[in-house]
């Protein structure tokens, strides 16, 4: 009935991905490399788990490079 209100896990992680990377780019910019690094890390992971759970929910997985 309020299944409108759960969030879905899916565009969850698409958004903490798309942020994360983001924050990469920025680092990347401003010449710290190392924290670049570290934030690239965390987003191939939070990719990682974005598409298990893409191909759990059944969800068209969009092909990445990498």
């Amino acid at each position: 009935m309020f299944a409108f209100w759960r969030k879905d896990p899916v565009a969850r992680l698409r958004k903490e991905y798309e942020a994360c990377m983001a924050e990469a780019i920025e680092l990347q910019r401003k010449g710290d490399i190392r924290g670049f690094a570290a934030k690239s890390e965390e987003a191939d992971e939070l990719e990682k788990r974005l598409v298990e759970a893409e191909i759990a929910a059944g969800t068209d997985t969009k092909k990445r490079s990498g």
